[in-house]
């Protein structure tokens, strides 16, 4: 086997090693690839010049120039201050209140609240921790199965790699539009620009089927083996719910997810500046 291909190997190894642990993402992801970075020098695998010029890519060249990459951090505020306001918790006691008589109630708004917190947020880790802590404990308390419990919010909770506004589809973007502009100007056309705005165009139905599937497979088993998803017990003393409570719970979600989207899909505002409203809309 090849010194390059060890060192990869070891380095995804040490990487996942080191987040098991509990150390910062940020701090192993950046920690690990330098100190590899300079073990690839002193082996002679690993162009130094590559790493002298990092730099000087990254403050002067195209990396902070890139305009579309700005968004990243706007929709990371975005998320970071909802998931702050506990706007997860509201709508998951909502939903569950709203959905709970049914069997697999709570499944199925697991799987709604999921998908408006991709919508809104574009975070997965967030997305997931919060579920975890919110609704695994009660799904296990009204008599949920613990695989389909931790099936259905592990599955909720990573609807943001797929649903607009996804970081993942930013960052996608920019490198396939760079990509087609060199396949394009390389075979002698015009320079093609593939832009945030189609992806999340195109990432629209899969996500949307995703969600169809998850409510799906839920209600097969709620109508197959409805003991894994019972129904939930309320207690006596909960009141029924108003149309203020879900309009008010829902609305605002709904209200940033429309602002934003449609702003880029209307074509209305670039990713960035729709980044830069849903980050105020969410303060």
């Amino acid at each position: 086997m090849e010194l390059e291909i060890i060192l990869a190997v070891m380095m995804f190894a040490t990487a996942i090693g080191a987040l098991l642990m509990g150390y910062p993402v940020a701090l192993t992801l950046g920690g690990v690839a330098l100190i590899y970075a300079l073990i690839g020098i002193g082996l002679g695998v690993f162009p130094e010049p590559l790493l002298r010029s990092l730099p000087s890519r990254v403050q002067g060249g195209s990396i902070m120039q890139n305009t579309t990459l700005i968004a990243v951090p706007l929709f990371v505020l975005m998320g970071v201050v909802l998931e702050r306001s506990r706007v997860a918790e509201d709508l998951l006691h909502i939903a569950s209140r709203l959905l709970g008589k049914l069997n697999g109630g709570l499944g199925y708004a697991v799987v709604l609240v999921g998908a408006l917190l991709a919508a809104s947020t574009g975070i997965v880790g967030a997305t997931v921790i919060t579920m975890t802590l919110i609704a695994l404990p009660s799904m296990l308390k009204q008599g949920y199965d613990p695989r389909l419990a931790s099936g259905t919010i592990a599955a909720s909770g990573t609807l943001g790699q797929i649903i607009p506004p996804s970081i993942v589809l930013i960052l996608l973007a920019d490198a396939v539009s760079n990509a087609a502009s060199q396949a394009s100007l390389s075979g002698g056309g015009k320079s093609l620009v593939v832009s945030v705005g189609d992806l999340f165009a195109g990432a629209l139905i899969p996500g949307f089927l995703l969600v169809v599937l998850y409510l799906g497979w839920i209600a097969f088993n709620a109508i197959t083996r409805p003991e894994r998803c019972p129904a939930v017990t309320l207690d006596e003393d909960t009141a029924p719910l108003t149309f203020k409570e879900v309009a008010f719970g829902f609305g605002a979600p709904l209200a940033l997810i429309f602002a934003v989207l449609g702003a880029i899909l209307g074509g209305i505002a670039p990713p960035t500046e729709a980044a830069a409203i849903g980050a105020s809309g969410a303060v």
